[in-house]
C-alpha cells in the first residue's frame, strides 16, 4: 500500500481552501471505520485517507511548512497506514466522569493486546499494540492505544470473498463477546487487504 509522501500533500494555503468540504469527506468516511467495543472502548480503523487528513490537520495547527516539520509528521503517521496485510485502528477508551476513568483505566490494564479479529472460521488475530512507545504504566493503561492486526493469507482472502468479520475483546475485566460487522464496516476495511 503507498505511504503519504511529501509531494502528495497540500501546501497550507491549499490545504485552507478544501479544509471544510475535505473535514466533512472524512467524517461520512470515518463514520464506515468505527467500531464500538462495549460501552467504553470505540476502535477507527485508520487508512491512508484518515491520516492525510490527520497530517494535514496537524500541519495546519502547527503551522508547519519547513520540510524537517512535515517530515515528522509523515514519520509519526505514515506506521498508521496499513500496509496490504493488516488492519490498524486508534483504540479509545472513553469514560465522561474522571474519578470513574481513572478507576477504569487502572483495571483495564493489558486490554490492547486482548482485543481481537476473527474471518469467517479462522482464528482469532489478537492485536499488536503500541509499536510506537509503552502506554501503560505500574498503575494504568493510556486512554489510547494504537492497534494492528496481521492477517494471514487465508484470512485476507476469507475477507476479500466477502466472509464475516467478527471482533471482541477478552479481557476478565471488560469482557466483549463476539460481534459480527455490519456490512458497511466490512466493505470498507477489505480494500485495506492487498
Amino acid at each position: 500500500m503507498p505511504q503519504i509522501t511529501r509531494d502528495s500533500l497540500l501546501t497550507l494555503e491549499g490545504y485552507a481552501r478544501v479544509r471544510p468540504q475535505m473535514r466533512v469527506e472524512i467524517m461520512a468516511h470515518k463514520k464506515n471505520r468505527m467500531v464500538e467495543l462495549g460501552g467504553h472502548v470505540t476502535l477507527i480503523f485508520e487508512d491512508e485517507k484518515t491520516m492525510r487528513y490527520q497530517i494535514q490537520e496537524m500541519l495546519r495547527a502547527e503551522r508547519t511548512f519547513e520540510e524537517s516539520g512535515i517530515q515528522d509528521e509523515l514519520d509519526a503517521y505514515n506506521p498508521l497506514v496499513p500496509d496490504g496485510t493488516n488492519w490498524k485502528a486508534t483504540m479509545m477508551i472513553q469514560y465522561s466522569d474522571p474519578e470513574e476513568r481513572k478507576r477504569a483505566l487502572a483495571n483495564l490494564k493489558g486490554i490492547e493486546a486482548r482485543v481481537w479479529v476473527q474471518v469467517a472460521d479462522q482464528p482469532r488475530v489478537y492485536a499488536i499494540a503500541d509499536e510506537d512507545l509503552e502506554r501503560e504504566t505500574e498503575e494504568k493503561t493510556s486512554s489510547v492505544h494504537f492497534l494492528r492486526f496481521e492477517l494471514d493469507p487465508t484470512s485476507i482472502a476469507a475477507a476479500k470473498a466477502g466472509s464475516a468479520i467478527r471482533m471482541g475483546i477478552d479481557l476478565p475485566a471488560y469482557p466483549v463477546e463476539a460481534m459480527t460487522l455490519p456490512e458497511n464496516l466490512r466493505a470498507a476495511l477489505v480494500p485495506d487487504l492487498a
